[in-house]
C-alpha cells in the first residue's frame, strides 16, 4: 500500500505538465482522471497512438508498475515522451494518489 500523500507530491512534480487530473481536460497526455480501472486508449477527444489504442490495457496495479518503470518498452509505439520511473516506492506512491482521481 502506498502514501497517497507522498503520490500526490511526485504526481504534480512528474505528470502535470502534460497530464490533467480533470475530467474531460486533455493537455499534451491525456486525463488522467479515472484512470485506474481504465481500458487504455479510450478517453474521448484524445489523440492516442494505435498501439496505445489497441493494446486494451486495464489501467490497475501490475500494468500502472510495469508502464511508469519504463512506458516505451511495456507499451512500444506510446506517443508518451516520459522516461520512466525506477524507484519501485515512488510508482507504489504514485498509484495510491492515482486511485484517488475519481467521483
Amino acid at each position: 500500500m502506498g502514501d497517497v500523500e507522498r503520490g500526490e507530491k511526485l504526481f504534480r512534480a512528474r505528470a502535470t505538465q502534460c497530464h490533467s487530473m480533470a475530467k474531460g481536460e486533455n493537455g499534451t497526455g491525456p486525463s488522467l482522471y479515472g484512470v485506474y480501472g481504465r481500458t487504455s486508449g479510450t478517453v474521448p477527444g484524445f489523440s492516442y497512438s494505435l498501439s496505445n489504442k489497441n493494446a486494451a490495457i486495464v489501467w490497475e496495479e501490475e500494468a500502472l508498475m510495469k508502464f511508469l518503470e519504463n512506458p516505451k518498452k511495456f507499451l512500444p509505439g506510446t506517443k508518451m515522451n516520459f522516461a520512466g520511473i525506477k524507484s519501485k516506492k515512488d510508482r507504489t506512491d504514485i498509484i495510491a494518489f492515482i486511485k484517488t482521481i475519481k467521483d
